[in-house]
């Protein structure tokens, strides 16, 4: 069965489990009829799977209630908070506005400076806009940091001149000839006033 590997929610194959895992998609690739063997493994596998993803997301919230636990109990144990803290970084965690107010309270302590400078790091790489931008707490004034001067913004320029074609475009009219209006019919029948 696949295991967590650690709290990096990254997984461990056995050798047997590889052996399936290769069988399933040498048939994905090159569809040929599976043996009832195959069938059994490739469930049994993908059973491993669902449990071994069950237990990384029971892990993952474990280590989450922990982190807030060692949090609320700032700063007495900042030792225990800022190693979890690291280790859900690690695990892709995105401090919440707590975290960072935590980081910058303990900032005399060099692993939470440092963990600090790691969370704004992640938080600049984001793109503007989007779900990043209205819930970045990096964007909260911090009374200790001066605010920084805005970049001027770049001068519009405009769009380079297209190259003339080597032949002139034709005119709708060259491309779509008048046609000349045809006469109405004759009619035979002129009434009579």
């Amino acid at each position: 069965m696949p295991t967590p590997y650690g709290s990096r929610g990254g997984m461990a194959f056995g050798a047997e489990e590889l052996r399936v895992l290769r069988r399933a998609l040498a048939l994905a690739l090159h569809p040929t009829p599976a043996s009832a063997d195959d069938v059994q493994d490739c469930l049994r596998l993908v059973d491993s799977l669902d449990e071994a993803t069950r237990e990384s997301a029971r892990l993952r919230a474990f280590l989450l209630a922990d982190l807030g636990r060692y949090r609320a109990a700032l700063p007495g144990t900042a030792a225990g908070y800022l190693t979890l803290l690291e280790e859900a970084l690690g695990a892709g965690y995105r401090p919440h506005p707590d975290d960072l107010a935590a980081l910058r309270a303990l900032r005399g302590n060099p692993t939470a400076a440092a963990l600090l400078r790691h969370c704004r790091r992640t938080h600049l790489l984001a793109l503007p806009g989007g779900r990043a931008a209205a819930d970045d707490p990096a964007k909260k004034k911090d009374p200790a940091q001066k605010p920084a001067t805005p970049a001027p913004a770049p001068a519009p320029s405009r769009p380079a001149p297209s190259p003339r074609p080597a032949r002139p475009v034709p005119t709708p009219g060259e491309v779509f000839p008048r046609r000349k209006p045809t006469p109405p019919p004759p009619n035979e029948h002129l009434a009579a006033g």
